[in-house]
């Protein structure tokens, strides 16, 4: 099988330095790096290689007074069932994963019964994202796959893991960091509703939803921690939360989305439950096809002119 791509990248979602090179990114410099002022701490570092598990809060109501990152659950009056939807998912990463073909890095996403919510579409069902080197593909599964869409399919052709040290092409908002008393080192910022233009704000407050704008932030604990598993490794910053901008129109209704980890250990993920997927879900199939996730509303290129959606900035 073979994902129909040639020498050079058809289909690039603009991640600003984290998921593909700053060139294919309006930034505020060249390359996508954030200076850090006096006083702000260092970047924290991500491990070689490992697996967690993580709760993901679909936030819907209340959020423009309640901004991400979340200590946990959402604050109150922040209720389940009527503000937000929880849900669960793990992740796992490889940043020594080789391929055959020289491919660098390896990732996945798997959802449970609720998928990530970005897409203009009803997302009650399981999923996988899982990055080879550039190549990220999406996944369904058996047991509640919608009608009409494939196995796998290629998300991207451009869309690696993030590096170790990604958190340096995002600024540090101390707002984030001081929203949990200064126990989380906070760095975000709000993509520009104009896809060309670099983004418009540092930090998730105020909330700029009604303005098209699409947040994108990741939170590190502040203190330097034990694996749970590796005792030998050196003292760490963990990963507390990843909080960003769904699909805010019904469906998905995800107006603000944080995945906080809950377990986080230095575990080398076994080929055979994540990397080994794809050529699984693919046997038989000559040609991987493209994903069409973003246009799957016929009101698709209305919204994308009034609304904030990660697919009104692919490039081709």
């Amino acid at each position: 099988m073979s994902s129909d791509m040639s020498s050079e990248p058809k289909t690039i979602f603009p991640t600003y330095g984290i998921h593909n090179p700053p060139r294919f990114s309006p930034c505020e410099c060249f390359d996508c790096l954030y200076a850090r002022g006096p006083g702000e701490p260092s970047d924290p570092l991500l491990p070689l290689y490992w697996s967690a598990k993580w709760t993901m809060y679909r936030v819907f109501n209340k959020y423009v007074d309640n901004p991400p990152p979340y200590d946990g659950k959402p604050p109150s009056p922040l209720q389940e069932g009527v503000d937000y939807q929880v849900s669960f998912g793990k992740s796992y990463y490889d940043s020594t994963w080789r391929g055959q073909n020289g491919e660098e890095g390896a990732m996945m996403e798997h959802y449970e019964e609720w998928s990530l919510p970005i897409f203009p579409m009803d997302n009650h069902f399981s999923s996988s994202f899982i990055s080879l080197g550039d190549n990220a593909y999406f996944l369904t599964y058996d047991k509640d796959r919608p009608k009409g869409m494939p196995p796998i399919c290629l998300f991207s052709d451009l869309n690696h893991p993030p590096r170790r040290d990604f958190i340096k092409h995002l600024p540090y908002s101390v707002e984030d960091s001081q929203r949990l008393g200064g126990r989380v080192q906070g760095y975000s910022f709000w993509i520009n509703p104009e896809p060309d233009k670099p983004p418009i704000q540092v930090g998730a407050s105020p909330d700029r939803t009604a303005d098209r704008a699409i947040l994108f932030g990741y939170a590190f604990k502040n203190s330097w921690e034990r694996d749970a598993v590796d005792k030998s490794a050196a003292p760490y910053r963990h990963p507390h939360s990843f909080y960003f901008s769904g699909y805010p129109l019904t469906p998905p209704d995800a107006p603000i989305v944080s995945q906080n980890f809950t377990e986080f250990a230095m575990i080398r993920p076994d080929p055979a439950e994540t990397w080994d997927l794809v050529a699984k879900f693919s046997a038989g199939t000559e040609i991987i096809p493209a994903c069409n996730l973003f246009r799957s509303r016929e009101t698709q290129s209305e919204s994308s002119e009034k609304v904030p959606t990660w697919g009104g900035r692919r490039r081709r």
